[in-house]
């Protein structure tokens, strides 16, 4: 029973330091892309941002990264009556959003 306790306490610590673990650099350059893009003068995320368009505080919950990719890549290709206006990003700004915005649960 003590090793059972002693266990379940090793597990739970685990749990704790993964769930503090530092964001992958893929996603922290996504966050900064959506920050330098101006993003938030359209989106919320949390209570950073403004709510114009769509709430993205968890918007990785109904897409994947590569819907959210294509999305990015041309909005009226995806939906042609948004509001979203088509994007300059780099393909790396792309992918860095699209994984970024796909972590948001």
């Amino acid at each position: 029973m003590k090793h059972l306790v002693v266990a379940l306490g090793l597990l739970a610590a685990a749990g704790t330091a993964a769930a503090q673990a530092p964001e992958p650099p893929m996603i922290q350059r996504g966050e900064a892309a959506f920050k330098s893009n101006g993003c938030y003068g359209c989106h919320m995320i949390g209570k950073f941002g403004t709510p114009i368009g769509p709430d993205l505080s968890h918007v990785g919950r109904k897409y994947p990264p590569d819907y959210l990719a294509r999305w990015l890549r041309d909005p009226a290709q995806q939906r042609p009556a948004a509001h979203m206006p088509a994007l300059e990003l780099t393909e790396a700004d792309v992918q860095a959003l699209a994984a970024y915005l796909g972590s948001l649960r």
